[in-house]
């Protein structure tokens, strides 16, 4: 389960990548460490057709027969839950430069970062995203009202996160082609992105922190 990555490439680089007509976020700073609950930058289609760039919280409804709690990975999409947010007016891209998984070191287990390669690349994760109403943030700073909210499908591992996190690893999107077939395609066409990432396309960047300080200068 990836519960934490980092995004520090620039908006104006995000804007590129992404295709991105509108940009909602503000001035955004570099984030090294992006964990569950936090406010990171997401692409969306709007309701005019554009892409647009936004601030959401990470975390999705759960399914209440589980508790409800929050969510952050998506495995099951055959799951009457997810299935709701699976069309292209619920999908969403995730901007990443790196991720962690920890590996199963003692005596404690070791931060372990993940990206295309060393200079770290822009890519995305394979998102959704929702509106909710409710309480998030942590108990001393409680946060009301309305929420937008996302999370991003997992796969299982490949050959270069498996040895570190064997279960699982985020749904990654590369190319211009795949943004606009998670965004826009059909669900069926949309979920055969569900796979991991050939090895030979990602790479370990660091280890030991748990945050991705690298910005490209």
């Amino acid at each position: 389960m990836c519960n934490l990555y980092s995004i520090t490439r620039s908006q104006e680089a995000m804007r590129r990548l992404f295709a991105v007509s509108r940009d909602l976020t503000g001035n955004l700073p570099p984030m090294p460490a992006v964990f569950p609950d936090g406010v990171a930058p997401i692409v969306r289609r709007a309701a005019d057709g554009e892409r647009e760039l936004i601030l959401a919280r990470w975390g999705m409804p759960g399914p209440s027969m589980f508790g409800g709690g929050v969510v952050t990975n998506v495995r099951n999409t055959k799951s009457p839950h997810w299935r709701r947010w699976l069309g292209p007016s619920s999908r969403c891209l995730v901007p990443v430069s790196s991720f962690c998984e920890y590996a199963d070191t003692k005596p404690r287990k070791t931060p372990t970062w993940f990206a295309l390669d060393d200079t770290r690349p822009l890519f995305a994760f394979a998102g959704i995203w929702a509106t909710w109403h409710g309480t998030r943030g942590t108990k001393a700073n409680p946060v009301e009202g309305e929420h937008q909210l996302f999370g991003f499908l997992t796969t299982e591992a490949n050959g270069v996160v498996g040895p570190v996190h064997p279960k699982a690893m985020p749904v990654m999107l590369t190319t211009a082609e795949e943004f606009t077939t998670w965004l826009e395609a059909p669900v069926a066409e949309a979920l055969a992105l569900q796979r991991p990432l050939p090895d030979e396309m990602m790479r370990i960047v660091a280890t030991g922190a748990r945050e991705d300080r690298y910005i490209d200068t």
